[in-house]
């Protein structure tokens, strides 16, 4: 190539990797997988490193991380917060292992690290006070987020000794808080998150501090900053340390004293990644001797004596036959893809969400097209890129659809949302969803109503809205099929005793966009009846301590309608309670007070034959108990079942006040 080619050609790469950057970084939206990133990045290094003269300051090869965001301020890194080196294969691996060794000329030993998919942070203390953290920004500044790391648990407040010390380590968000956060998401017609290290990272990001809370984030803590400090000599030692100081630190790291024990290591957790409760992209190989640190140094970018193992990612090939479109109980129109099916990290899939119209056109999915398809942290079915190169060549653009799948009701983006939504009360999907929702468990609790058996009700034009459930006769429910006599009379009980409970499982069961099961309670708590929440204001509503404007908002709207009023008329007149049957904070602190439990501390353990584990907790909370999971010499009573354990014993060698569960019972009976 011509030198006007190749600095073309470099010109693309950097403008490529910069603005790939910018979506994974800054926006936390990347719109390609790691390998494609990392694919070009090598290949930018490899051009920079045969023509040095092509090497800019903007160059994504000189620079550690992603930028600062605007919002928080700044903090100078006194010791710069570098990255790693890359590798891709165990020959590439094995010839660092080799350098190494003969740069310090010996064979040292290495721990090995899980490569947690995270955001790199830096925790200070001060006597072992946290005072502040930071995220690494560009290496040499970074932002400071020390109130929202305060929110997550896994950060000690303070430590076990009065030390002074920084330390660094990754915030992740574990998978099952990923799926969680990103079903409240797509529910609330949002954008979802590409992956679990992006949500962590805009998660950390947030300036109010409330909503990272929410977001259930841990942490790992990896590295002592001037360990010699305390007389620490090798990194394995310090994870030790760390943890003796309260830290979290990944309990799955292994020393390991050549080569062979370090590719056993990565083909162990290789095969293990998909079993774990967090995402990993790969395995950190370190110097485990510290003396090694100082001796081979760090260039500008990364340090000399670790690097990191990228795992090759885990994808497959298939084509896209459909995209269907389901309709949820908020009225929210989902896509999905239906591909032809392969095997994916352990499992079959066929199918794969969508999420909504801009993810369709970003992505520019079409019918037919050969797509590539991944898990995102290794549960949830994506679809990472088009392979455009075997694009059908009378593919046309992928027409979304303007009209309900299911009514014909045009669709509508509400707000600012990304979401399409059917809000026409009449259709049949919202109805069937409305229906499920009011007879689940947080809701009306009607059992032996599910999914099915509302299908059938529904088709069989026995219900047309949750009122009608109300309306139920014996011969009605002998058409389902598989009903007898003893289903229909189950049936039939469960939802005569749904008419008697308490106004908030009434209120959450209607379905009111924004307002779940804890703020039901709080809006039924304050104004006891459902006629007074009806002619409640917005500023009433939202004066309610965490309920809020949104919500609010919401409830007036919803009331407002004609519709509503005249179900609400429905259900009174089929005798179900309006009415607010539990005990306000007041009563229930006052109740509490007078309780012998007030102030203990109690454990539960055991096989409890006549309560619920989560009853017996729930009584016990209620009568200002404190139940905690484990015996301490701070336990004041033990609950114990059958087959009690370890905390029994404990408990028995600490003189803790043990009884049995009928002895609780009887207790329960004399305090009711």
């Amino acid at each position: 190539m011509t030198e006007t080619v190749l600095a073309q050609k470099a010109e693309e790469l950097r403008k490529q990797l910069n603005t790939w950057s910018r979506e994974y970084y800054s926006l936390d939206q990347p719109s390609v997988p790691d390998d494609v990133y990392d694919q070009k990045y090598q290949e930018l290094v490899t051009l920079e490193k045969q023509h040095p003269e092509l090497i800019t300051p903007d160059s994504p090869t000189q620079r550690v991380g992603g930028a600062v965001l605007k919002g928080f301020q700044k903090i100078d890194h006194e010791i710069p917060m570098l990255s790693l080196g890359d590798v891709f294969s165990k020959k590439e691996l094995g010839e660092f292992v080799a350098n190494l060794d003969q740069t310090v000329n010996q064979q040292i030993d290495y721990n090995c690290e899980l490569k947690i998919d995270g955001l790199a942070i830096s925790l200070v203390y001060r006597n072992g006070i946290f005072v502040q953290g930071s995220t690494r920004g560009n290496g040499q500044i970074g932002e400071d987020i020390t109130q929202n790391l305060k929110t997550i648990k896994a950060v000690p407040l303070q430590l076990s000794e009065p030390v002074d010390v920084e330390v660094r380590g990754e915030c992740y968000m574990p998978k099952k808080s990923f799926v969680e956060l990103n079903e409240r998401q797509e529910k609330e017609g949002k954008q979802i998150f590409a992956n679990a290290r992006n949500a962590a990272a805009g998660s950390l990001r947030q300036l109010d501090s409330k909503i990272t809370a929410e977001r259930r984030l841990s942490t790992f803590i990896y590295y002592i900053m001037e360990p010699e400090k305390f007389g620490i000599k090798t990194q394995s030692a310090a994870l030790e340390q760390l943890k003796k100081w309260g830290f979290k630190i990944n309990p799955d790291y292994r020393v390991a004293h050549n080569q062979q024990e370090i590719f056993a290591y990565i083909d162990e957790y290789q095969a293990k990644r998909a079993d774990l409760t967090y995402d990993i992209d790969g395995i950190v190989i370190k110097a485990n001797p510290f003396e090694v640190h100082k001796e081979v140094g760090n260039t500008v970018k990364v340090p000399r004596w670790a690097i990191a193992y990228k795992f090759p990612p885990d994808e497959q090939e298939t084509v896209v036959h459909k995209i269907e479109w389901t309709v949820g109980r908020t009225g929210v129109v989902t896509p999905t893809a239906v591909m032809d099916p392969v095997q994916l990290a352990g499992t079959t899939v066929s199918r794969a969400s969508l999420h909504n119209p801009d993810y369709i056109k970003e992505k520019d999915i079409r019918i037919g097209d050969t797509v590539k398809l991944h898990k995102a942290g290794d549960i949830i079915p994506e679809i990472s890129m088009v392979v455009l190169d075997k694009r059908p060549a009378a593919s046309q653009p992928y027409a979304i659809p303007t009209q309900c799948p299911i009514c014909g009701a045009k669709l509508v983006h509400l707000d600012d949302e990304v979401a399409l939504r059917c809000i026409n009360p009449k259709c049949p999907a919202l109805v069937k969803e409305s229906l499920i929702h009011f007879a689940s468990r947080n809701a009306m609790d009607i059992r032996g109503l599910g999914t099915k058996i509302i299908a059938q009700l529904y088709e069989k034009h026995l219900v047309n809205d949750v009122a009608d459930l109300y309306h139920l006769t014996f011969d009605d429910l002998l058409q389902l099929d598989k009903f007898k006599e003893k289903s229909a009379n189950n049936l039939l009980t469960a939802i005569d005793n749904s008419r008697h409970n308490s106004l908030e499982r009434l209120l959450f069961g209607l379905g009111i966009r924004h307002v779940g099961a804890k703020a039901a309670k709080l809006i039924a708590e304050k104004f006891k009846t459902m006629d007074n929440i009806t002619k409640a204001t917005v500023e009433e509503i939202a004066a309610i301590k965490t309920v809020g404007m949104t919500i609010a908002e919401s409830v007036v709207t919803y009331f407002a309608n004609p519709n509503v009023s005249a179900l609400l008329n429905e259900l009174a007149k089929a005798g179900v309670n309006l009415e607010y049957l539990g005990q306000t904070a007041a009563e229930i602190a006052e109740n509490a007070a007078a309780s012998p439990f007030n102030g203990l501390r109690v454990v539960l353990t055991g096989t409890l034959d006549h309560l619920k584990r989560a009853e017996a907790k729930k009584w016990l909370e209620a009568h200002g108990a404190k139940v905690t999971g484990s015996v301490s010499g701070k336990t004041d009573l033990l609950i114990a079942g059958h087959d009690a354990g370890s905390k029994l014993t404990k408990a028995e060698n600490l003189n803790v006040k043990i009884i049995n569960e009928a002895t609780f019972i009887q207790q329960m009976e004399e305090e009711e």
